[in-house]
C-alpha cells in the first residue's frame, strides 16, 4: 500500500500533493518546474511507496485547448515511465480560484498571494481532496 499523489498540471510548474500513508489527509508537497518534473517523481517514488497518481484534467468543458492535450501527452509520459503505477484524471475546473479563496481565508497576505507556486501546490492539494471525496463517498 502507497500513497496516493496528485498533479496540478502546468507548462511552467507542477503542484504536487500527496496523502499521509494512511489515505486520510491531503498536504501539499510543493512544486517543480515542469522539465524537472519526471526526474522529481522518479526520485520521490524511489523513496516513498505510491498506488496512484491523480492528474488534474484542464477545463473538461471541452475548451482545454493545448493546455488539455499537454496535460493528455503528460499522462501518457507517466504511464510510460511507471508502467505499473495507477493513474487517475479528474477535473481541475476552478481549482486555482478556490485555491486563491483558500489562501485569502487562511489570511496569507496579498504579497504571498501572488507566489504563482503555492497557488499550485494548493490546487494540487484540492485536486487530491477531490479524489479522495470521491473515492471514500
Amino acid at each position: 500500500m502507497g500513497r496516493i499523489m496528485a498533479i496540478d498540471f502546468g507548462t511552467k510548474r507542477i503542484g504536487i500533493a500527496v496523502t499521509d500513508p494512511l489515505k486520510m489527509i491531503a498536504n501539499g508537497l510543493g512544486t517543480v518546474t515542469a522539465e524537472n518534473s519526471m526526474t522529481f517523481l522518479e526520485e520521490y517514488m524511489r523513496k516513498e511507496a505510491v498506488e496512484c497518481v491523480v492528474i488534474g484534467k484542464p477545463n473538461s468543458d471541452g475548451r482545454g485547448g493545448d493546455l488539455s492535450k499537454l496535460a493528455d501527452d503528460f499522462c501518457f509520459k507517466m504511464k510510460k515511465k511507471f508502467p505499473s503505477l495507477k493513474i487517475a484524471r479528474i477535473d481541475e475546473f476552478y481549482t486555482s480560484k478556490l485555491a486563491e479563496r483558500t489562501m485569502i481565508q487562511s489570511g496569507i497576505n496579498k504579497t504571498a498571494r501572488r507566489d504563482k507556486a503555492l497557488v499550485d501546490k494548493i490546487s494540487a492539494t484540492i485536486i487530491l481532496q477531490s479524489y479522495l471525496e470521491l473515492i471514500n463517498s
